[in-house]
């Protein structure tokens, strides 16, 4: 396998080339190009896997995702082989080639001493490459076992989870909330970031398979589908509606007008993008925009404020700025806490790191009980904690505040409080290494039971209570769990 000098040949990291900032911001198309001239690029990058004897990369990635296999396919441009060892381990490679941020790529062996291969490119080209040739199709069952099951949320775990038992034969109801497919794939990322196209089409590939989908019903919500009907109708169970309770900013002015959790002003600029209309838009044109939280959902909302036309933006981080490099406490093959600079961060923006907000200000200037103004102040975090730096106190203006500080699991009325599941101390649904719950007949996967995580981590998640599910209904299972029970309960 492979070309035993490739590494040596082919030193550089290539990736496609990003459209010009000046032009990929006035509109909300996907940032990377795709040209005819990036296909040798590709056979060069996949050549660079260098067939060590231990390929730390599956390591790296919760799917175990086969990639010195696809890899070597890619370089030999055998695109159908190449998508269906893809296919595998993943459902949905071309949302993880652009989503994930590529702990395989850090796990590299290449990586110990010169950049590492370009896995998560290669994975979206293989994907994308497959769509055009017309590879990928619907894979219909030869026979239905007679069983049913629920599938609650349309994200990642899921589908993943649906697309497999529909695969072996069961039938499959998923329910969501929101009018369209995809949970936070459709409505919760940016377009710049993933085309909704790229959703539909495997929602219209499942439906061929037989997945049936039942959106705009809030299971467990009033005048909607009980938890008790939910487990009268259906032989199992899966919970996959996500960690949907965003954590909270406990400081003086939170009270205030134009202060709004970031799911809340991403999932209404993503409406819009569809072409929906949205009454009373949150809106960050002429404004000064801060967003506290460091994350991606804090770089999505730059990236969309930025498309906007927001007079300023700040993105406010409480941990000190990371080194550049690799640090000595975080090695290879681990994930390192390191500088970097997403799309959104290239096109706009001041990032502010080892800084906490002590106030949320109103001077009057923007109406009667709205935000203008917050009060920030350095802190250090030596001793773990978020200590205030005497005299490093400054005001900064903010006619619109976003807050990105991630999730806290799930809600503890509604379905939860029906099915009678239990949370744990961080609002996750407990569950076993079967990733059973303790009713009879439901599961959990994703970020519900697991916490705020990854996609390949809710892809993994969904494929293991699959088969953990098939293995309840009919006594044994062929599909693959791709996580296994000791890691089932850590949480990233």
């Amino acid at each position: 396998m492979a070309d035993p000098q490739g590494f040596l040949k082919h030193r550089e990291r290539e990736l496609p080339r990003r459209r010009p900032v000046p032009v990929r911001i006035m509109d909300n198309k996907e940032v990377y190009e795709r040209r005819a001239e990036d296909a040798p690029a590709l056979v060069r990058q996949a050549a660079r896997c260098m067939d060590c004897g231990v390929p730390f990369c599956h390591n790296g990635c919760p799917l175990g995702n086969l990639i010195p296999e696809w890899n070597e396919l890619t370089r030999t441009q055998d695109w159908a082989g190449a998508i269906e060892r893809l296919h595998a381990t993943n459902n949905f490679p071309e949302w993880t080639g652009r989503l994930c941020p590529a702990p395989c790529e850090t796990a590299c062996v290449l990586g110990i001493n010169q950049p590492p291969v370009t896995i998560k490119n290669i994975e979206q080209s293989i994907a994308d490459n497959a769509w055009d040739r017309d590879l990928i199709r619907p894979l219909i069952p030869e026979r239905l076992t007679g069983s049913t099951v629920a599938v609650i949320g349309s994200g990642p775990a899921g589908l993943a989870a649906a697309q497999q038992l529909t695969r072996a034969g069961h039938t499959v109801a998923v329910y969501e909330r929101d009018d369209r497919i995809g949970g936070l794939l459709t409505y919760g990322i940016p377009d710049f970031k993933m085309a909704r196209a790229q959703v539909d089409r495997r929602i219209a590939q499942m439906e061929a398979e037989g997945t049936r989908f039942r959106p705009s019903v809030d299971v467990g919500g009033e005048g909607m589908l009980s938890g008790q009907e939910l487990l009268e109708r259906y032989d199992a169970v899966i919970l996959a509606m996500g960690s949907t309770v965003p954590r909270e900013l406990p400081v003086p002015g939170r009270e205030l007008g134009g202060i709004h959790y970031a799911m809340d002003y991403l999932v209404q600029a993503n409406r819009v993008v569809a072409g929906q209309e949205v009454p009373d838009q949150i809106l960050a044109t002429g404004k000064d925009v801060v967003i506290i939280g460091g994350g991606d959902t804090g770089s999505d909302c730059l990236g969309t404020a930025t498309r906007q036309q927001a007079r300023t933006i700040t993105q406010i981080d409480i941990n000190p700025v990371p080194p550049e490099e690799r640090p000595a406490n975080q090695p290879w093959p681990t994930y390192p806490k390191v500088y970097r600079v997403s799309t959104s961060h290239e096109e706009n923006g001041e990032r502010t790191y080892g800084a906490s907000t002590v106030e949320l200000l109103s001077d009057g200037s923007a109406g009667e009980g709205q935000v203008t103004h917050l009060r920030l102040v350095d802190v250090d975090r030596t001793s773990g904690q978020a200590v205030p730096i005497e005299g490093t106190e400054r005001i900064i203006p903010a006619q619109l505040v976003l807050l990105a500080l991630g999730f806290s699991g799930v809600p503890a009325g509604g379905l939860v409080e029906q099915l009678g599941v239990e949370r744990d101390a961080r609002g996750r649904i407990v569950r076993d290494e079967t990733f059973a719950t303790s009713v009879p007949g439901v599961y959990v996967a994703g970020d519900a039971g697991r916490g705020q995580s990854l996609i390949v981590w809710a892809i993994a998640e969904g494929r293991s209570a699959a088969s953990a599910v098939d293995a309840y209904l009919r006594g044994e299972t062929e599909l693959p769990a791709p996580i296994l029970p000791s890691t089932v309960s850590v949480s990233v």
